[in-house]
């Protein structure tokens, strides 16, 4: 199985951020990986179609927003605060409480 591509830092623009964090499938994946840290593809399909989620995690980590790694035959993927607070501060923060605010 082939690694993964992760955007480098120097690579990140808001552009694609708000891109990827405008369908509300992706923003829920976001939020959920802010509350667990790392979780499989699987935990985080919510029954949708493989194929779909892999559009979506591919989406998310073209923007810079998640890494994923293989680890045997599973896809583990964790948002990269550390990049993102680094060349966007409070940004993730920002969007996350937002989203909280509103009860979803």
């Amino acid at each position: 199985m082939r690694p993964f591509k992760h955007l480098p830092l120097s690579e990140f623009v808001l552009e694609r951020l708000f891109y990827a964090l405008s369908d509300p499938v992706r923003l829920e994946i976001v939020r959920r990986l802010a509350e667990l840290g790392e979780a499989s593809c699987g935990e985080l399909d919510g029954g949708r179609a493989k194929s779909t989620m892999s559009h979506h995690f591919r989406v998310l980590r073209d923007a810079g927003l998640v890494q994923t790694q293989t680890i045997g035959t599973t896809h583990m993927n964790s948002l990269r605060r550390e990049d993102l607070s680094h060349r966007f501060p409070g940004l993730l923060e920002t969007i996350l409480s937002q989203y909280d605010e509103k009860g979803r």
